[in-house]
């Protein structure tokens, strides 16, 4: 009998394997992912018309004012026996306005106009699905496509968030276009409820005027939001979303957002999204748990849709209505609130029923086929990049996956799941681990170009020396692995640094800039971590007595002329203006042509830059030869040494090193450096035309 997968043909797969021929064992494995994927969006275009439509769902899901003034309300609830529309609206009757049954476990309610024509339920007024079981039970829930929720305005024990109708008379206008996707990413990783010096929580209104003008400054090019998805639990840091649709109310409204995104634009800043579709909250009021009544609505019923680690509900990829609901979600954040793209949380989650516990991937790559892996969640991670990157040529879509999972970010046409970029995880590990347990004389070289190196071939990488995981309560930043309570009391410029605080500000910015230079296609920082944030971040809970004095970011530091978290800020904006010019991030992966263990000397070149590292906490070298491919003449164009970003100021900027055609260390030029201990600089070629 002919084996299915014969039958089927991936259109470019041929270029798959010229990338990595050590795939080819598992053709079958990818032609049964992507048949599944074909057949999917064969159906779905079938049965909706187009994908484009299907994705829209939003527009007849939930709460909708026609054009006529009548409202129009759809929900999914398969296992309720009747459902009910209760509110402001109707004086909180449970029974008098019933949604009429249809087809497929969909429910349809249409309210006329008043008799002054204005809309039955009013803008900012709160509703509730009575929900009737066939149990007999009654419940209240939200709408899973309701577009604002807030807590009880009124005085209230119930931590029950309230649906509110949200339909302004003024609705915010985009004043702006979208920015192009740029050739070098540069991400600036944020909260909007921490970006304030206050203990509270901060507003979109105060990150639109306060924030967005010092990302600007520093030179990203990117914002990757946190948090933004409703959820109910602050401390949860966004990863137990309650309302898919909803912009948290916590920092504003939806207009205010919409500001926030429609500003950042007309910055010139990209705004992805931190989308959280790998699990969602069990709360049952206020979140899509039991919605309808029954465990297994959005979610697989059973052991298999609860997370065993993170007490969470885990999505039934396979249903035609939760792929629906996930889809169309993409698509609204896009549409209503202008967002460019998406980072997708917990993807190693989705990829494998294993869920990544227990798994530890040493990059055999049985482990990433055969039963193991949920291919049903591929397949929606497939169909998502698929849909996303065909509406939208400039969307961005970036995977948090510590697994490795081959041809992750590699084109849907290829037999791949379509992302743009992977997080390189390993990364701010490494980073933890050598602060942690070796002396600055013990550090192997080798291992750390290893690291910052070791990525899949055509496989875009965001690497990061550190990101909101490690800023954390419970872990430590790399500021303050390097200098701990020193940072309360010896940041003052007025007086002499001290040796921790001198090796923790050079380490600070070699770190970041070798990452930065090495590590990926991409680069990412957390809010504050750019110029050495003083504290770890922790929300209010029971644990802290419900404290804000750690849930904030103290951009005030950065504001004193006489403390040092100015110079470290002053670099890691000047890095990324350095990159910005020559664009190394989008140049091919760098060659690294010294790694030296007893000098602790890293040499690489990229983008036809010269990067050069000394590591050594002592020794510096003058006519230190180094390799070099590109002959000509160059110049310091970045030095974590000068005064200005906290450095000792030990090189001339005005010096000018020349090539000789001397072979060294297998390149075909050389030339000699002066290279300080715990210092790095980047070195152009005069000769070379950088505009791109």
């Amino acid at each position: 009998m002919a084996d299915p997968e014969d039958n089927i043909s991936i259109p470019n797969f041929s270029t798959l394997l010229q990338t990595d021929s050590l795939l080819k064992p598992y053709e079958k494995d990818f032609k049964r992912r992507y048949g599944s994927f074909q057949k999917q969006l064969a159906l779905l275009e079938e049965a909706e018309g187009s994908f484009d439509q299907f994705t829209r769902s939003y527009e007849s899901f939930g709460a909708h004012r026609q054009p006529d003034n009548s409202m129009l309300f759809g929900e999914w609830a398969p296992a309720a026996e009747a459902l009910f529309l209760t509110g402001d609206f109707n004086g909180w009757d449970k029974f008098s306005h019933p949604y009429k049954k249809r087809e497929f476990g969909k429910w349809e309610l249409l309210l006329a106009p008043k008799e002054d024509n204005s809309p039955a339920v009013a803008h900012n007024s709160r509703l509730k699905v009575v929900v009737h079981t066939k149990e007999g039970e009654r419940l209240y829930r939200i709408s899973p496509w309701a577009t604002y929720v807030t807590k009880p305005s009124k005085p209230s024990t119930s931590l029950v968030y309230d649906w509110i109708y949200w339909d302004p008379p003024q609705p915010y206008v985009r004043k702006h276009p979208r920015p192009r996707k740029p050739r070098s990413l540069r991400i600036y990783e944020a909260h909007v409820g921490i970006a304030s010096p206050e203990p509270k929580v901060a507003s979109y209104s105060n990150f639109t005027h306060n924030v967005l003008p010092r990302i600007k400054d520093l030179g990203y090019n990117c914002i990757q939001l946190m948090a933004i998805m409703e959820h109910a639990y602050y401390a949860s840091f966004g990863y137990q979303v309650t309302s898919f649709f909803a912009a948290s109310s916590r920092y504003g409204t939806p207009e205010d957002l919409k500001e926030l995104i429609d500003v950042a634009h007309s910055l010139g800043i990209m705004v992805l999204l931190d989308v959280v579709h790998s699990h969602a909250s069990k709360n049952t009021e206020d979140g899509l748990n039991c919605f309808d009544g029954s465990d297994s609505c959005f979610f697989h019923g059973g052991g298999r849709g609860t997370h065993p680690m993170w007490d969470s509900r885990l999505f039934n990829y396979s249903s035609w209505e939760v792929q629906r609901f996930l889809l169309s979600n993409l698509r609204w954040w896009i549409e209503e609130y202008g967002f460019d793209g998406f980072r997708f949380d917990g993807v190693t989650s989705m990829l494998y029923h294993h869920h990544g516990v227990g798994a530890g991937f040493s990059g055999n790559y049985a482990e990433y086929f055969g039963l193991q892996v949920d291919e049903d969640s591929l397949v929606y991670l497939m169909l998502a990049n698929h849909i996303l990157h065909t509406l939208y040529q400039d969307c961005i879509t970036i995977a948090e996956d510590v697994s490795g999972m081959p041809t992750l970010c590699r084109p849907v046409l290829e037999g791949g799941c379509g992302f743009d970029y992977r997080l390189a995880m390993a990364i701010p590990d490494k980073w933890i681990q050598i602060l942690k347990e070796f002396k600055d004389e013990e550090w192997n070289i080798g291992d750390v170009v290893y690291t910052l190196t070791n990525r899949r071939y055509g496989e875009k990488c965001i690497a990061y020396a550190e990101s909101h995981d490690q800023a954390l309560v419970g872990d430590k930043t790399l500021a303050f692995w390097l200098m701990d309570k020193e940072m309360y009391t010896s940041m003052s410029v007025l007086h002499a640094m001290n040796p921790v605080i001198d090796r923790g500000i050079q380490l600070h910015k070699m770190i970041r800039l070798l990452t930065h230079g090495l590590g990926g296609e991409g680069y990412l920082n957390f809010i504050g971590n750019e110029f050495g944030h003083p504290e770890w971040l922790d929300f209010p809970r029971v644990g802290n007595g419900e404290s804000y004095h750690y849930a904030r970011r103290q951009f005030d530091l950065v504001d004193a002329d006489h403390l040092r978290y100015r110079q470290l800020y002053a670099f890691d904006r000047d890095m990324n203006l350095t990159e910005a010019k020559y664009g190394w991030l989008a140049a091919p992966p760098a060659y690294v042509s010294t790694k030296h263990e007893g000098d602790k000397v890293i040499v690489f070149e990229r983008g036809d830059v010269v990067f050069v590292f000394n590591f050594h906490p002592t020794n510096s070298y003058s006519s230190y030869r180094i390799a070099v491919g590109t002959p000509g003449k160059y110049k310091i164009r970045l030095d974590s040494d000068d005064l200005q970003y906290g450095g000792h100021g030990r090189l001339d900027h005005s010096t000018e090193f020349f090539t000789e055609p001397s072979a060294f260390n297998e390149r075909p030029n050389s030339m000699q450096v002066y290279i300080p201990c715990r210092s790095a600089v980047v070195l152009a070629n005069e000769e070379i035309d950088y505009c791109n």
